[in-house]
């Protein structure tokens, strides 16, 4: 039995991706879920693009991820592992809800420095999120 064409649109969320520049920092917005689902994937392929092009600095925007598993967060320590073999580092920007739950419980937060502000992220300084 297959789910009517409107209802698999409304059961799947996209993940979608922006990505910017802020001094010699490459700011990676992120919209929508980092899943086993497909989502993934597609984070992984950007993400490895991303660092391909010789970004050392990155930051992933996470205000606006609604949720992830072990899976997305595995990218993002995979990336973070390319990244330091490099010289290079990642950081994260306003996990919330689900999202920073997820982070907590798989101990990201102690791994990767998370920051409240894109000001504070994109200076690097090394300042624990206060929700960490």
């Amino acid at each position: 039995m297959s789910f009517p064409k409107a209802l698999q649109r409304l059961t799947k969320t996209n993940l979608q991706s922006s990505i910017r520049e802020s001094g010699d920092v490459t700011i990676l917005n992120l919209r929508g879920r980092a899943t086993i689902e497909g989502e993934s994937e597609l984070l992984s392929g950007r993400l490895k693009k991303v660092v391909a092009k010789g970004a050392r600095k990155l930051l992933l925007n996470l205000q606006d991820l609604t949720q992830i598993d072990s899976t997305g967060v595995g990218v993002i320590i995979e990336t973070l592992v390319s990244l330091r073999k490099k010289g290079g580092e990642l950081k994260l920007l306003c996990p919330k809800g689900r999202v920073l739950e997820a982070l907590r419980v798989l101990r990201i937060t102690k791994i990767i420095p998370c920051f409240e502000t894109e000001t504070q992220a994109a200076s690097f300084q090394l300042q624990a999120c206060a929700a960490a």
